[in-house]
């Protein structure tokens, strides 16, 4: 990791928003994407007494989505129709995948959604990472493809190598990475771990 380069991001966004996000700019966006409001949906929605029905877990999943200003438009009803059309053996494992990611085993969990996701040749980033940055959002992180790659490039991280096809060995060391800058930086800059991603973001557009 390039440190002097995580600093002197820092420095400019400071320059450039006073406070972090607690500027005033900064809580406009987030109450925009409204993080915390999605975050309280999903734990809630998907707590661990949550999982009796399959059908109306991934239901619950295609609507999340649906309303998550993290995925892109575009990828919005191609998965929602997805899962509507999943027959009762996928959702069991879809909706198993997703209570394990969230309160058992997240890697075994990640497999198991991933394994749907490509049948339905939707196996992105940020339909696979956001239920779960949502649920654990100063654990987790949210990966967005161009976000990622850029990430990777200008802050020289070494040992990483985006690819199109989630993995869970890149997103443990993706997270890892993340986690590590995150902690060199000012709090201000990371209330949670979307937020920082989002700094991150903003700081390769300068």
């Amino acid at each position: 990791m390039n440190t002097d380069k995580l600093k002197q991001a820092e420095e400019q966004f400071l320059s450039m928003y006073p406070g972090g996000f607690e500027n005033p700019e900064m809580l406009a966006l987030a109450k925009k994407h409204g993080v915390g409001k999605m975050t309280a949906l999903v734990q809630e929605t998907f707590a661990e007494d949550q999982f009796d029905d399959p059908k109306s877990v991934v239901q619950s999943m295609g609507k999340i989505v649906s309303r998550a200003s993290l995925v892109s438009l575009f990828e919005k009803p191609k998965f929602r129709d997805y899962v509507n059309s999943l027959g009762p053996q996928q959702e069991a494992i879809l909706a198993n995948g997703l209570k394990e990611a969230l309160h058992s085993n997240h890697e075994t969990g990640f497999n198991m959604m991933l394994d749907i996701l490509i049948e339905g040749k939707l196996a992105k980033w940020s339909l696979i990472s956001l239920l779960p940055v949502y649920h654990r959002p100063q654990k987790e992180v949210f990966v967005k493809p161009t976000t990622a790659k850029g990430v990777i490039q200008y802050f020289e991280l070494e040992g990483l190598e985006y690819k199109p096809r989630p993995s869970w060995e890149f997103y443990i060391a993706y997270r890892k990475a993340i986690l590590k800058m995150r902690a060199s930086v000012d709090r201000s800059l990371s209330p949670n771990n979307a937020a920082f991603t989002g700094f991150l973001m903003m700081s390769l557009e300068k």
